[in-house]
């Protein structure tokens, strides 16, 4: 893994189930536990994220998800349409400049489907500071206008959710961010469900039991 290694957190207290043992097309897996680091990572190793079951309750349980079909981007398949190069000619891309701004403002509760509630916040901004949390931030003028949020183990990489402000600017997130996680070497790219916006960018959808066995090879370091 390039640039500063992560640190590993205490292990969950928790026990995490066998998505083997999981009905074909059943989305939602488990409900409970907790959003300390360790719990997160060894979900994501498992093949899990959380939302919360009621993200207006404010102590709301956490349901863990496993799609089936699960949502990914090959990171050889990003589609860029010449409208999205015009575009970023006028857009400046950081990363990690900004991440829990980015996370905030993908939870913004103006939103529909929002689910981003404070302790989702909080959870993946320790996972950022502990060097497991990434961003990329999309500027125009000066200004932050889009930008995306997710965690990276190894050579996978989960995206977990993405703003706009302006015209093609999560696109460009998105962009940025293929281009680093190619640089990288990330092999499995992960946006959990195909949305008719992500198709529209290359997203495909492969069963439960691929996604697993891809998985397994992504997050096991290279020796």
């Amino acid at each position: 893994m390039g640039g500063v290694m992560p640190i590993e957190p205490p292990s969950s207290r928790y026990t995490m189930p066998d998505l083997s043992e999981i009905e074909p097309g059943e989305d939602l897996v488990a409900v409970g536990a907790d959003l300390e680091p360790g719990t997160l990572l060894a979900a994501y190793r498992s093949g899990m994220f959380p939302m919360p079951v009621d993200p207006y309750k404010r102590r709301s349980k956490m349901a863990w998800f496993s799609p089936d079909p699960r949502g990914i981007i090959p990171l050889d398949g990003l589609h860029i349409s010449r409208s999205l190069r015009r575009s970023m000619r006028r857009l400046e891309i950081r990363r990690d400049t900004r991440f829990t701004d980015v996370v905030r403002a993908c939870g913004d509760p103006d939103r529909p489907g929002h689910w981003i509630t404070k302790p989702i916040v909080d959870a993946y901004t320790a996972l950022f500071e502990l060097g497991w949390g990434h961003s990329v931030e999309v500027y125009a003028d000066g200004e932050l206008v889009g930008g995306l949020y997710g965690l990276r183990i190894e050579r996978f990489f989960a995206g977990e959710a993405m703003f706009h402000t302006a015209t093609d600017a999560s696109k460009a997130a998105l962009v940025g961010l293929v281009d680093w996680l190619n640089d990288e070497g990330v092999e499995l790219f992960d946006v959990q469900w195909v949305t008719d916006h992500l198709a529209t960018l290359g997203a495909v959808a492969i069963s439960r039991s691929e996604y697993l066995a891809r998985l397994e090879g992504s997050v096991t370091p290279l020796r």
